[in-house]
């Protein structure tokens, strides 16, 4: 096991060109906000949904996790919907930044649906871990800025899902780690490729072997989140930062709207702003 993480993180500095997924898109689009309105309401309720920011937030997106029951875990349904909505996000220029937030109290993403996976054979087991991984390069190749608001537990494929973000904001009282290794699993959604680029190969590597947790504040030391801040009786403490955070990007984003035609009359292409992710 040794030898095959020290191949999967050490692949990290070489960098990874994941091709872009891009699946037909259903109108999968939801308003309704806040953990209140939220409730199991049967296997057909949506897992993830989007909400528009109205007013002066026009522009700011956010991505509603709500598998409630199952703590938001990385099941098939889950899975699909977040592909479908992602590919209809790629493409929407009114979107400029994306915020990946939680409505399960005091959880970000459990990681993969290990009741699901138990119940695969080999071969299916191999190409659900391959579209998850799929999943993730498409969230880290995304056109717009995107954040995401850990306010409670992010574990295996949920801190996967976080590092495909550009920036991430953590309440102190979150737990974050890719502890597949405890369960004899390996990172497989690029986690093990993506850490060590946040926060530098050799402790990347200590983490993943370990398969340790960190708290919020231990977090933003290390460099695996952006802010850590005391979390407050909403228990939405990291998405109030996170949203704060795409306010001060808004403007910024507008303008450079505003320049695209220069750069086209210049000869420059895309956005000037991205950076590789994937």
């Amino acid at each position: 096991m040794s030898s095959l993480l020290l191949r999967g993180l050490s692949s990290s500095l070489a960098g990874s060109h994941g091709a872009r997924v891009l699946t037909a898109v259903a109108g999968f689009c939801g308003t309704r906000g806040g953990k209140q309105q939220h409730t199991e309401a049967g296997s057909s309720a949506p897992e993830v949904e989007l909400k528009r920011l109205p007013g002066k937030d026009e522009g700011i997106v956010e991505v509603l996790m709500c598998r409630h029951k199952a703590r938001n875990a990385l099941g098939h349904a889950f899975v699909s919907q977040m592909r479908e909505l992602v590919s209809m996000v790629s493409s929407d220029s009114t979107v400029h930044v994306l915020v990946f937030r939680s409505l399960v109290p005091g959880v970000f993403c459990a990681g993969a649906d290990l009741k699901e996976r138990a119940l695969m054979n080999n071969k299916e087991s191999d190409l659900f871990v391959h579209g998850l991984r799929s999943l993730m390069t498409q969230i880290a190749l995304l056109p717009m800025p995107t954040i995401a608001a850990i306010d409670g537990v992010a574990v295996g494929g949920g801190l996967e899902l976080a590092l495909a973000c550009d920036l991430r904001t953590a309440a102190c009282s979150a737990q974050m780690g890719l502890i597949e290794t405890t369960r004899g699993l390996l990172p497989g959604a690029g986690g093990s490729q993506r850490l060590p680029r946040t926060v530098g190969l050799a402790l990347a590597k200590e983490l993943v072997f370990t398969g340790r947790c960190v708290g919020g504040q231990a977090a933003a030391e290390m460099g695996l989140v952006n802010r850590a801040v005391q979390q407050d009786q909403t228990g939405e403490a990291a998405y109030t930062e996170a949203l704060g955070l795409a306010r001060e990007i808004l403007p910024q984003l507008r303008r450079l709207q505003l320049a695209r035609p220069r750069w086209r009359q210049s000869g420059e292409m895309g956005q000037p702003w991205r950076t590789h992710k994937a």
